[in-house]
């Protein structure tokens, strides 16, 4: 018999196993990893998504490769992992670059054994040194986990063009026999979720969600105004009621009038400790805003959507986007950064007609680049020639985003990952690598290349040469290794065709963001309350009906559908009584019922129902079917029932009595 996720974590995360259990959820994914193999698991901001896949990694054994798309999170997730006695290896740009190539040497020859890999999906897609070091040593990897996974989808608004390229490295690494692949993100649609499962090779019994996506202790308000002044004024009052809690305020511009900087300038001209977040900044100083706002030092943020993926600070007691964000899933994120404690929340939504349109123009059109800039872009890449070249990818921001087009149409290809120049050793005893060395007048590794007695090297093998003596310490370098990617142009400029495809694409998915951006007003216009939106988001996202009225957290961490129940599930989380609420009784081979709560205490079992309606007819009807079916299924005898009373405590407490006199 497997190992059980509940074994795995008492086992291996002692101090955090006796301070609470698994959720259900947790403990569903991990089992299913770990019985089924790669999994993609969609849950609730603040659902622990982290421990899931540290619980999964050590029942599968090995090392745990984890890509994450921020340096903030893997520093917070390696000391994390760190302080629980665990080894960590986190290969980011806040790491200077001879200690990345320090800890990969001891990691590829067997002189370090981490648990857990971090990395970005830019450095799996860029850097060939930490592609081969891997490589050598592929067989230690057990589970490839993928935060964030919804980033792959080019139909989401957080699309990473180097996530689609995961694959891709996992090809080249392990060909066709893959690592376990664990996928985990907070929201997601449909579109974004069949991208994953075909890039990862995951089968739709594969994709669990977790019967609670919503976030009912967030309370939603909507107010749309006519006029910008309106909305501002609005604003300062808010923060001054709230001067006492952690405040973010999500905008859409980083400068000019109401963008970050003005509004973070004018907060603090009024005396309040605010600070401003966006992507112009640094890592380090966007770490440094993180931590004071964890801290306390500061509590108000203006931010843009840079403000997101995995910052987890868990007293955010109030959200407000001053501006529109561009889909229901967007939205749906960003407010997910508060009451990660389960303390609660609010969440306001300010907004204009003028916010939506330009949202759509300024925002939504311009992502996507005009015929001429594509022309320009390509010319940049390529320079009017064919063959290979080196790509100095992310000089060029414009062509970070412009590169799938090219990739998509045909028009370049990529066919490595490695270095610009052969001038960089300080000693060479290798003599392979010194034959390519002395093969070239300039040092460019793209005029070694082309050289007649390296065409029947792939280009993954030529610099393999280099990082194996180095791996090796037969060669050493004079100053670090830059990174680049090796393209082959197909074109010297783009057909009439290539351009009418890369148009084709953009109409479509500028097309379908636009789409996005309605569905989330027809929302927003038609507010009723915060339940009725949490509610039509969670149809949107493909949350079942049956599930749409769990909306009461109970202490254990699950969902109910009334407060009595929410006072039931605690009394029985507080005796230490186990119980799952609405588990599935089959009468017949694919007919059930679900009783509110079934309980298992000292082998025997109990049907707990609470009725809660029972002066509507349909209610009571349901309720003699019920009846009639536990009498064929012989149970009465272990049927235990309430009713709405304004003693409901005590009563509870009287029958676990009953229980626990059994």
């Amino acid at each position: 018999m497997n190992i059980r996720a509940n074994e795995v974590f008492r086992n291996n995360f002692h101090r955090l196993s006796n301070q609470f259990p698994l959720k259900p959820f947790q403990e569903r994914v991990i089992n299913h990893v770990i019985d089924n193999g790669s999994t993609v698991a969609v849950m609730p901001t603040g659902g622990g998504k982290s421990l899931i896949y540290w619980v999964a990694a050590q029942a599968l054994g090995g090392t745990c490769l984890v890509v994450s798309p921020l340096i903030a999170l893997i520093d917070e997730q390696a000391d994390k992992l760190t302080k629980e006695g665990f080894e960590v290896l986190a290969i980011h740009a806040g790491m200077g670059a001879s200690e990345q190539m320090k800890q990969l040497k001891k990691f590829a020859s067997g002189k370090s054994n981490p648990d857990f890999i971090f990395a970005s999906p830019e450095r799996m897609a860029t850097d060939g040194f930490f592609e081969y070091c891997l490589s050598l040593q592929f067989h230690k990897i057990k589970l490839l986990v993928v935060d964030e996974v919804h980033c792959i989808s080019q139909w989401g608004f957080d699309f990473r063009p180097f996530y689609k390229r995961i694959p891709t490295f996992l090809n080249d690494i392990f060909k066709d026999k893959w690592p376990v692949v664990l996928g985990l993100t907070a929201t997601i649609n449909p579109k974004e979720l069949q991208d994953i499962s075909s890039d990862f090779r995951i089968p739709k019994k594969s994709i669990l969600k977790d019967d609670v996506l919503l976030r009912f202790d967030i309370d939603l308000m909507v107010e749309k105004y006519s006029k910008e002044e309106e909305k501002e004024e609005r604003l300062w009052q808010l923060i001054s009621e709230h001067s006492e809690e952690k405040v973010l305020v999500y905008l859409y511009r980083k400068y000019h009038k109401r963008g970050v900087e003005n509004l973070c300038q004018v907060a603090v001209e009024k005396g309040i400790k605010t600070l401003a977040f966006h992507g112009d900044m640094t890592g380090g100083d966007r770490q440094e805003i993180i931590r004071d706002f964890k801290e306390g030092k500061a509590n108000v943020v203006f931010a843009t959507n840079a403000f997101g993926m995995g910052i987890d600070i868990p007293d955010i007691r109030l959200v407000i986007h001053f501006m529109i964000p561009e889909s229901i899933e967007q939205y749906y994120q960003e407010i997910g950064r508060a009451g990660r404690d389960g303390q609660g929340a609010t969440a306001y939504m300010f907004y204009t007609n003028k916010n939506i349109q330009v949202r759509k123009t300024h925002f939504i059109d311009k992502s996507f680049p005009a015929e001429d800039e594509i022309k320009l872009l390509f010319t940049k890449a390529v320079n009017n020639e064919t063959g290979k070249k080196t790509l100095q990818y992310f000089a060029e921001e414009e062509l970070q985003s412009a590169l799938p087009y090219f990739l998509n149409c045909g028009a370049i290809s990529i066919e490595g990952k490695g270095f610009t120049s052969l001038n960089v050793f300080k000693s060479n005893k290798d003599a392979q690598l010194q034959n390519v060395v002395d093969s070239s007048r300039t040092g460019m590794v793209i005029a070694v290349m082309m050289k007649q007695q390296y065409l029947n090297l792939t280009c993954r093998d030529f610099f393999n040469i280099t990082y194996r003596a180095l791996v090796g310490d037969s060669a050493t370098l004079s100053k670090n290794l830059d990174k680049c990617l090796v393209i082959e142009a197909k074109e010297n400029e783009l057909s009439s065709d290539q351009i009418k495809e890369i148009e084709t694409d953009t109409v479509v998915k500028r097309a379908y963001k636009h789409s996005l951006l309605d569905y989330l007003v027809y929302l927003l216009d038609n507010y009723d309350n915060s339940k009725s939106l949490h509610q039509e988001i969670g149809r949107y996202l493909g949350v079942s009906k049956h599930l749409l009225g769990k909306i009461h957290k109970t202490e254990s961490g699950i969902w109910v559908r009334s407060k009595s129940e929410v006072i039931i599930a605690n009394i029985l989380y507080r005796s230490q009584i186990p119980f799952d609420y609405e588990e599935k009784l089959f009468y017949e081979k694919t007919k059930w019922k679900e009783p509110d709560f079934t309980i298992k205490y000292n082998e025997k079992i109990w049907y707990w129902e609470h009725l809660g309606m029972t002066d509507d007819e349909k209610y009571n009807d349901d309720w003699k079917e019920k009846k009639e079916i536990y009498g064929r299924l012989g149970i009465m005898n272990q049927l235990i029932t309430t009713k709405e009373s304004s003693v409901l405590s005590s009563i509870v407490n009287e029958k676990i009595k009953l229980i626990k006199g059994h």
